[in-house]
């Protein structure tokens, strides 16, 4: 019998438009050692990095069932961005938490991928990931995942 195929690409397609179709904002937790996955590291935060997928921040965003990928900016610099499945740790919406922790999936197994990546290391890749339960999304769904300094107040006078 054909093993039964993953189910986290439909319900990353399907939180993905439920959010769209509310007008919120979908935001990824993306686990960033994860073999093939292609994200700023400059923006990694211990293992993990939350990338904002909304249609006006990325372009070209495709999710088919191996792979997230879509162009984005970080710090005004346009780069490629590509997320395999097994990265993908969470969907949620930036205002108000709503979304989904996904579940370990055997398919998705870090380490099986490891070896059919590489037969030359044979040592099981550890993720330094740590767990991100609901109550941690929310917490976070308000802040950005980049380092960005304070703003200052305007140099420019308002002349009426």
């Amino acid at each position: 019998m054909k093993p039964i195929t993953p189910n986290r690409p439909y319900l990353l397609r399907a939180y993905y438009e439920w959010l769209m179709d509310n007008h919120l904002t979908p935001h990824v937790v993306v686990d960033a050692f994860v073999p093939g996955t292609e994200v700023p590291q400059q923006f990694v935060k211990d293992g993990q990095i939350v990338l904002n997928i909304a249609s006006g921040a990325v372009g070209n965003l495709q999710m088919t069932n191996d792979a997230v990928e879509f162009n984005a900016r970080f710090g005004g610099v346009p780069q490629q961005v590509y997320l395999p499945l097994a990265s993908i740790v969470a969907i949620y919406a930036r205002e108000n938490g709503a979304g989904t922790v996904f579940d370990a999936d055997d398919a998705y197994d870090v380490e099986a991928e490891g070896e059919h990546l590489s037969s030359v290391s044979t040592a099981p890749i550890k993720s330094p990931m740590k767990d991100v339960s609901k109550s941690e999304l929310s917490e976070t769904a308000g802040t950005q995942s980049t380092d960005e300094k304070p703003k200052r107040k305007s140099h420019l006078t308002l002349v009426k």
